[in-house]
């Protein structure tokens, strides 16, 4: 399984649940393979957040080596799932999309926990809650490793 988690910058909230997410699979060994990228190229080549990086270590998931990157129509082809962390960035993702195929990989993060909600990752660039958005990510990384795991079990 190869998946994507997208937000404006990927420098706060797709690296933290691009960290978590590849944790979750490491330490269950399904071998998934877990990317990041931001709809804006703000970012590129840049580490994430210092915030971001202090979140994630505190839970023992190191993000420092992680590097922004702006999401392009080739992450269609290279992806089987991804997860925009607001309603702006599915937006622009399905923007790019070049058919049905790839519009169905396309998903709100927070669906895995409040589906039919439509609900936002708030980004923590200016309000702070770094905390608050690392708890709301790990619950839906951790919906997506039962949904997606149950499923691979029962092919």
């Amino acid at each position: 399984m190869k998946v994507l988690m997208v937000c404006l910058g990927n420098i706060c909230r797709s690296p933290i649940a691009e960290g978590i997410l590849q944790h979750l699979s490491d330490s269950q060994g399904l071998g998934w393979q877990v990317d990041s990228a931001g709809t804006s190229g703000w970012h590129q080549g840049e580490a994430p957040d210092g915030r971001s990086q202090q979140v994630a270590a505190k839970y023992g998931i190191d993000i420092s080596q992680q590097k922004s990157r702006k999401f392009t129509v080739a992450d269609f082809d290279q992806f089987d799932l991804i997860f925009a962390m607001d309603t702006s960035n599915f937006n622009d993702i399905l923007k790019l999309a070049r058919n049905p195929e790839d519009r169905s990989k396309v998903s709100m993060i927070l669906e895995q926990t409040n589906p039919g909600m439509n609900r936002s990752v708030p980004d923590p660039y200016y309000e702070g809650g770094f905390e608050g958005v690392y708890t709301m990510l790990y619950e839906a990384c951790n919906a997506v490793v039962e949904e997606y795991h149950l499923k691979a079990q029962q092919h």
